[in-house]
């Protein structure tokens, strides 16, 4: 759903290559500022898409033509009728207020009158060793092998995705993370059961790339200006995805054709088929697997301030979570029933 024409303001310069001032539309306006300012990618999706909806609500009026009482509106909307949850209803907020401070440079203050959405607090969905070992049972090639670094390295799904070659170090059984959630790099433990294969899929990658470059479509694409300041890096095998697409891509702007990384959605639907297949009753995800690596490590004797760090999270208080779910897991205790 397109939306309307919106007064359009010149595009600001960018350094050396100064392009040609060209008009922007509002969601346009709103990408630009948040690759300017280091958002990531999913960030930038995420506030795209809800300031299209604001605009939607409202009947398609200009957001400069509005102000407190339409956005708590707009958040007592999605509390009352869409059933969101805090967390959503807090990003939502998050990408009004940043479009109304950072691209139309009108700042909001305190916004009254919020139905606020309750806070609900979910125990995270961990499975058994015996559980993952059935799971992974009906998994094969490429998604085997994400699942297992999921679970053998506490990797998000997105971060396991986009690893890179040179990201994997054999020598030091080790993997860099590079650029995770909220843009931090961190080392984290390469399962020593995933090398093999991992070798085996590698070649396989790299025959693959290989071809590519005989059939002129070039290498992954790089992150940031790095494909201005290292010439051809991008036909460098160290800097290859590892879990390459199966498809290519025209990249727009310079019509380049490349491969992309595999898509989440490929690896969270073999995960839920492999969950179904193995019988689980457990709304597991592939989420549910950095999960059980966290709470595996916790009941083997791990401190929690490792864990924090193998899990990039920046506040322990979020990694202080799976202690609840070993220290108050129902296995701990005997049922007063057993004793009748």
């Amino acid at each position: 759903m397109s939306l309307p024409e919106y007064p359009k303001v010149p595009l600001p310069h960018l350094g050396r290559s100064q392009e040609p001032e060209r008009k922007l539309r509002l969601l346009e306006r709103v990408r630009r500022r948040l690759r300017t300012r280091g958002y990531s990618l999913r960030t930038e999706a995420a506030y795209v898409d809800w300031v299209r909806r604001f605009v939607i609500f409202h009947d398609r009026r200009h957001p400069a033509q509005m102000g407190e009482r339409e956005i708590a509106a707009f958040l007592g909307y999605l509390a009352v009728e869409r059933h969101v949850g805090s967390s959503t209803q807090n990003q939502a907020l998050s990408a009004i207020l940043f479009l109304y401070r950072h691209v139309l440079g009108q700042p909001v203050g305190y916004v009254a009158g919020v139905v606020r959405a309750k806070a609900r607090r979910r125990m995270p969905v961990v499975l058994s060793e015996g559980e993952i070992r059935a799971v992974f049972a009906h998994l094969r090639g490429v998604s085997r092998l994400c699942a297992t670094l999921l679970y053998g390295s506490g990797l998000r799904v997105g971060e396991c995705l986009s690893l890179r070659v040179q990201d994997i170090d054999f020598a030091r059984n080790e993997i860099v993370v590079r650029g995770g959630k909220g843009a931090k790099d961190r080392r984290v433990p390469l399962p020593m059961i995933v090398v093999p294969g991992l070798r085996r899929h590698l070649t396989r990658v790299r025959e693959s790339f290989h071809r590519d470059l005989r059939a002129g479509v070039r290498g992954a694409a790089l992150p940031g200006a790095l494909g201005r300041s290292i010439p051809n890096a991008d036909r460098d095998w160290s800097w290859q995805w590892v879990f390459p697409a199966a498809r290519t891509y025209v990249e727009s702007g310079t019509q380049v054709r490349r491969r992309r990384h595999l898509h989440d959605t490929a690896l969270q639907r073999a995960f839920a088929t492999a969950v179904r297949a193995a019988g689980l009753t457990k709304r597991a995800t592939c989420h549910s697997l950095r999960h059980s690596f966290a709470t595996h490590l916790l009941e083997s004797g791990a401190d929690i301030r490792t864990i924090q760090e193998l899990l990039g999270h920046a506040d322990v208080r979020t990694t202080m979570l799976y202690t609840h779910v070993v220290s108050h897991g129902g296995s701990r205790f005997r049922s007063p029933a057993d004793q009748l």
